[in-house]
């Protein structure tokens, strides 16, 4: 599952997070993207200006550390911890009037 969202990342095609939090940032006209550690923010913006047609004004990142996970070799073998991978999430913001369709809206009406 993990190789499915790093794919994304490593094919240089971006595609913003759908989560409560990005949900209510996207009000402010501000996306979440997961991109690469090496990326700099400058590179981001222009990848969101070209992959989207918006102009983007403001560009903050974050490196979220790897999680620790136990491993062991053997039933009663505990060799130690180890850690997940860092992942680099892009808080994106866009110029007064551009947006990003992210959420699906509903109509009214239901399929059959």
């Amino acid at each position: 599952m993990a190789d499915k969202k790093n794919a994304v990342v490593k094919l240089n095609l971006l595609e913003p997070r759908a989560t409560e939090k990005t949900y209510r940032e996207s009000f402010k006209r501000t996306y979440v993207f997961p991109v690469k550690k090496s990326m700099t923010k400058q590179e981001i913006a222009k990848m969101v200006e070209n992959e989207f047609n918006v102009t983007v004004t403001d560009v903050r990142t974050l490196i979220r550390d790897g999680k620790k996970t136990k491993y062991s070799k053997g039933k009663h073998a505990y060799p130690g911890i180890t850690h997940r991978q860092d992942k680099k999430f892009a808080y994106v913001t866009l110029k007064e009037g551009n947006s990003i369709k992210v959420f699906e809206e509903q109509d009214g009406k239901e399929k059959k």
